[in-house]
């Protein structure tokens, strides 16, 4: 599966062969075999340079990037890491501004796995463990690391303390994971998505946050209650609105900041919480300048992505191709503002079987030219037939995005949406591997 990729290196690629065969166990919830895991290595976790923990449905790896972005135009040298990648399993894990070499990949992994035969762990156990053992032993000043789904009992939610928290864009996804039914949890979606990500609360560190519907609110200011965090959240504790710049403000005073070259206006907000997470806490000094220069320089590679010159996008010939990995309604509305302002665009899409098949068609499809089906790469993928109900266009099938955009008229821009597996698929082809 595409989850796991493929090296161009031996060494590695044994690794992520042995990667590759691991699964959760059916039932096993909680977070009892990554913490027994990280004992065997020696607890790396405990002893990180200062974190930056973000969860959040949408918008926590812009939000990563942007942190990313701000801190190393400070000077500082900053672990990151964040997920899934989209090309090379080294997208994971950077060290001091540079992915992860992979010779280091696979001495560390094999350590991790040699050493937990024994538990069965998870891909993403192993991962998380890894991670925090190339933190440790590398040097650096901040570390900026992402949670993967939820928050609550996701790998990366070890860490005991951090300098920040926060938590981006909420949102109904993953439901199959986050709305598990479970005693002594809320009973509203959206309300038990909320405590899902802010279960990353740690005691005396600040969460800060973005503001939300009414329930999801009051179950961040709960769980952040009862995990002895302050909340800092927008529209109450800081803000921003974005005309022409950035206008930020907390009790702190007031910034003017550049927009991102990032596209979409979401952006101004994932870069406003980044602003606002380095400005509520005390561990690293970040200046306003030194954010402005991360907001400008933040690269996040598939989100609203204009792909550049490549053999996929030389059979658009004269066309601009768009690129999102959004599959989810919340990004759906993301990208359909976005597009608002320009010409109508043939969608290209793949979307995994157990996401909903009109997420992103309800919001888009006054957008469209036409609407091309593709498979998700190594993935249970969405049938052309499971779109007709949401789509006014016919619906094509084609066998992959090359086949599909040769296939177009030739007017019209091009967006390829539905999946990160298929973001990653694209940019492989288009020779734009991320670095």
């Amino acid at each position: 599966m595409r989850d796991f990729a493929v090296s161009d290196d031996p060494a590695v690629q044994a690794q992520l062969d042995r990667l590759g065969a691991l699964s959760l166990p059916s039932g096993r919830l909680g977070l009892d075999t990554v913490r027994a895991l990280l004992d065997r290595v020696g607890n790396p976790q405990d002893d990180l340079p200062p974190v930056f923990h973000v969860a959040g449905t949408n918008g926590k790896g812009s939000t990563c990037a942007y942190l990313r972005a701000m801190l190393e135009a400070q000077g500082l040298k900053v672990h990151a890491a964040t997920k899934p990648h989209l090309v090379r399993y080294n997208e994971r894990i950077r060290l001091a501004g540079r992915l992860i070499s992979d010779e280091l990949l696979a001495e560390l992994l094999k350590e991790v796995l040699d050493c937990g035969e024994d538990l069965a762990p998870s891909f993403f156990e192993v991962t998380t463990v890894a991670t925090f053992l190339a933190f440790h032993r590398e040097p650096a000043d901040v570390c900026v690391i992402e949670t993967g789904l939820g928050g609550r009992l996701d790998a990366t939610n070890v860490l005991k303390t951090a300098a920040s928290c926060g938590i981006s864009t909420l949102g109904i996804d993953h439901e199959a994971f986050l709305l598990t039914p479970e005693d002594g949890v809320p009973a509203d979606p959206l309300a038990r998505i909320a405590f899902e990500k802010a279960s990353i609360a740690k005691a005396g560190v600040p969460l800060v946050t973005q503001a939300y519907p009414d329930p999801a609110t009051a179950s961040v200011l709960e769980t952040a209650q009862k995990l002895g965090a302050s909340v800092v959240m927008r529209g109450r504790d800081w803000d921003s609105r974005a005309d022409g710049s950035i206008h930020y403000c907390d009790a702190k005073g007031d910034l003017q900041l550049p927009l991102p070259a990032l596209l979409g206006a979401h952006q101004a907000d994932n870069a406003a919480l980044a602003v606002a997470m380095l400005r509520h806490q005390s561990v690293v000094e970040v200046s306003p300048a030194a954010m402005g220069k991360g907001i400008v320089d933040a690269r996040w590679p598939a989100r609203l992505q204009r792909l550049g010159h490549g053999p996929l996008t030389d059979l658009a010939g004269a066309r601009t191709v768009w690129l999102d990995g959004g599959h989810n309604p919340d990004a759906g509305e993301a990208i359909a503002r976005h597009l608002s302002a320009q010409k109508p665009v043939h969608i290209v899409m793949g979307m995994l079987a157990n996401k909903d098949p009109g997420a992103l068609l309800r919001p888009l499809g006054s957008h469209a030219l036409s609407l091309s089906i593709v498979p998700a790469p190594g993935h249970d993928a969405h049938r052309p037939e499971d779109f007709a109900p949401f789509s006014a266009l016919p619906v094509q099938s084609f066998g992959d995005v090359p086949a599909a955009i040769a296939a177009l008229p030739p007017q019209g821009d091009v967006l390829i949406v539905g999946s990160l597996y298929l973001a990653g698929e694209v940019l492989r082809l288009n020779h734009e591997v991320p670095d």
